[in-house]
């Protein structure tokens, strides 16, 4: 992927890159299967984050009803699941790690915004940028309009949103996808955990190339 840019951007995903979301969507599943008495498998559906909240809820109810489920789910959610979600381990280091190197810090999620920008409040983590209801290579258009050079993302569908806006894609092994899986999609870099980015942002800034920053 190409480093020509004048600045140091770097965007990241928010559930299982940022944030463990796993306890909080949890929580707000088996909230929203007691309000509709609908069965749904909570602990399967938090295996496969990621992808937007319509295409796990096709699982579990008609079609015609997922645009109301959704709305339901999302007017629940603040309530449920915001408290319920701790940072993953090194977020904040990650994003101060690009503001010590005089960059810019965005995130783009799929998530409802609101929701996220909630997320991100509670935990006192402070991205200059926050564009919510992106997924996979909707997330390039985010990732241009704001020079993002580097994306980070937990999901094969972050790295293709990182190669389609022409950046730096970083993965981390901390959501659904294996290491593997994550480079055979196409991941310039694979993390074992965001724990390592400060050190590996580091030796990016550092090599033949990396012409972005002053």
């Amino acid at each position: 992927m190409s480093r020509m840019a004048s600045s140091l951007t770097v965007g990241f995903d928010l559930d299982m890159t940022l944030i463990d979301s796993r306890p909080g969507i949890r929580a707000c599943y088996l909230a929203l299967a007691e309000r509709t008495g609908t069965f749904i498998d909570a602990d399967l559906a938090v295996t496969r984050l990621g992808p937007p909240l319509v295409e796990e809820l096709i699982h579990w109810f008609p079609a015609e009803e997922v645009p109301a489920m959704a709305d339901l789910y999302r007017e629940m959610y603040p309530s449920i699941a915001i408290a319920a979600t701790p940072a993953m381990a090194g977020a904040r280091e990650a994003v101060e790690a690009v503001r010590a190197a005089g960059g810019r810090t965005m995130v783009v999620t799929a998530k409802y915004e609101p929701n996220a920008r909630l997320h991100l409040a509670h935990l006192g983590i402070e991205p200059d940028v926050i564009v919510g209801d992106l997924w996979a290579e909707q997330k390039a258009a985010a990732l241009r309009e704001h020079g993002a050079g580097v994306y980070v993302g937990d999901h094969v569908g972050d790295v293709r949103g990182a190669r389609a806006a022409g950046a730096f894609s970083v993965a981390v092994a901390t959501g659904p996808c294996p290491a593997g899986e994550l480079r055979e999609a196409g991941a310039d870099v694979v993390l074992t955990a965001l724990s390592d980015f400060p050190a590996w942002l580091s030796g990016y800034r550092e090599a033949p190339g990396a012409v972005f920053l002053a």
